[in-house]
C-alpha cells in the first residue's frame, strides 16, 4: 500500500484574496476615519493657539474644529486603507517572487 501525502505548502488559490483585501480595507477605513479626525482636531488646536483664537469656554473646543475634523477624517478614510493595501499587496508579491526562485 502506498500512501500519498499532500504537499506541505499548497500553492495559493487565485480567487482567495478578495475577502482578505475587503476586510483589511474596511477595518483600516474605520481606523483612518477616526484617527484622521483626531489628528486634525489637534492641528486645529495648534492653529487656534497660534492665531490666538479663544476656544469655546464650555467645552474647550478649538475654533473651526468641525472643518478640520471633517477634512482630516476624509483624508484618513482614503489614505490609511490605500497604504495598508499597497503594503499588503507588496508583501504578497515579494513572497511569490521568492517562491519562484
Amino acid at each position: 500500500m502506498s500512501s500519498v501525502t499532500p504537499p506541505k505548502n499548497p500553492p495559493p488559490q487565485a480567487g482567495g484574496l478578495g475577502p482578505a483585501y475587503f476586510g483589511i480595507g474596511c477595518v483600516t477605513a474605520i481606523a483612518g476615519f477616526a484617527g484622521g479626525g483626531m489628528i486634525a482636531v489637534l492641528v486645529a488646536k495648534i492653529v487656534g493657539a497660534l492665531s490666538r483664537c479663544a476656544p469655546d469656554a464650555e467645552t474647550g473646543a478649538p475654533c473651526g474644529w468641525g472643518t478640520y475634523w471633517l477634512r482630516g477624517a476624509l483624508i484618513g478614510l482614503v489614505l490609511l486603507p490605500s497604504v495598508a493595501l499597497w503594503r499588503f499587496r507588496r508583501g504578497r508579491q515579494r513572497e511569490q517572487h521568492t517562491e519562484r526562485g
